[in-house]
């Protein structure tokens, strides 16, 4: 491997002259830089970053804490990330807490024993743990999708209670009244936000929720899936549903078909999310599409501003999905009760 005393002799320069190119922290002429960065590339000369965080005071990386990292929505929040990181010359270092409160913060003190930049933090279910931790630390921060109570920073997130009430709105307006809701973990955020915009939706119509309607449960398919037919089971079973999530929209559309439905004529289904399996679904869902991506980039460069020293007041943005109708809600026709299959 090249060292920078290399570089300099090849180019006939001093080492302190590549530092300078390198990190361009003094004026150096367009001929030296030109020879000094042909020589760089000659040789794949790659400089170590430690050195340069020591000189700069930066180490042009950034921590992204995630709750479980194995939630397909996330793949689109760091990949919005990341493009604005790269497009600034940052590198992203990436922890995932498993929603276990002691290992985020774990990882957490990790990327701050590093010296991280800045941090953009998903805190879940785990959030209130959190706030102690980082409060005490001098080191920009911007929150995703969850607020950390008493911690001071900027924030952006999706609006899921929005979500929740134009999903249900959607089957309201179709004629339904007999709507569940499937709402994931009672612990979880999202799914406690956009319960609350079901039931918005729901009292506006004059519809009550009941208890038999609403079910809790773990938020992926095989929730979705058990969470149905434990509705079907019953002497009245909905004509419809909003699921929280995807996941557990399409585990519901599975055990539908299973038990006999005709989708939508005798079971409308609606989701939180538009992953890429909801538009092949069978049939394909009625979902909110949710901007994931756009919340990741706007986050990584609020982030950057905060790290030059820019931004001016605390933000607090909320941004909201978007309805996309498909083929799995329609109108609500005459059906017979049936009972989950055994």
């Amino acid at each position: 491997m090249a060292t920078m005393k290399q570089v300099a002799e090849r180019a006939g320069v001093s080492t302190s002259t590549v530092s300078h190119v390198i990190n361009n922290t003094r004026s150096v002429s367009d001929d030296v830089r030109k020879r000094v960065q042909a020589v760089i590339e000659e040789m794949r000369y790659i400089p170590s970053a430690v050195a340069r965080s020591l000189k700069n005071d930066k180490t042009y990386t950034i921590g992204v804490s995630v709750p479980d990292n194995t939630h397909p929505s996330f793949a689109d929040l760091l990949r919005g990330i990341e493009d604005a990181a790269f497009a600034v010359g940052y590198n992203i270092m990436l922890c995932n807490g498993h929603d276990d409160p002691q290992r985020q913060a774990s990882h957490l003190r990790g990327l701050i024993e590093k010296r991280i930049d800045g941090l953009v933090l998903v805190g879940g279910s785990t959030r209130d743990q959190l706030a102690p931790l980082l409060a005490s630390q001098h080191l920009p921060i911007v929150l995703a999708d969850h607020e950390v109570p008493g911690l001071d920073a900027d924030f952006i997130g999706l609006d899921h209670e929005a979500t929740g009430y134009a999903a249900t709105r959607h089957l309201i307006e179709l004629g339904h009244r007999r709507i569940a809701c499937l709402a994931g973990p009672e612990g979880q955020p999202a799914g406690h936000e956009r319960l609350a915009g079901c039931r918005r939706a729901l009292r506006e119509a004059g519809i009550e929720l009941g208890d038999a309607y609403l079910v809790h449960g773990e938020a992926d398919c095989q929730g979705g899936h058990d969470a149905l037919r434990r509705l079907l089971a019953l002497p009245v079973p909905p004509s419809a549903l909003f699921a929280c999530n995807a996941m557990l929209a399409l585990g519901a559309l599975c055990a539908a078909q299973e038990a006999g439905l005709e989708l939508p004529g005798q079971l409308s289904v609606t989701g939180g999310d538009d992953l890429d399996a909801a538009a092949f679904a069978m049939p394909r869902l009625t979902t909110v599409a949710q901007p994931v991506y756009d919340m990741g980039r706007r986050l990584a460069e609020l982030l950057f501003q905060r790290i030059r020293g820019e931004g001016g007041a605390r933000r607090h943005e909320r941004l909201r999905g978007r309805l996309l109708v498909r083929q799995s809600t329609a109108h609500p026709q005459a059906r017979r009760v049936l009972a989950a299959a055994s």
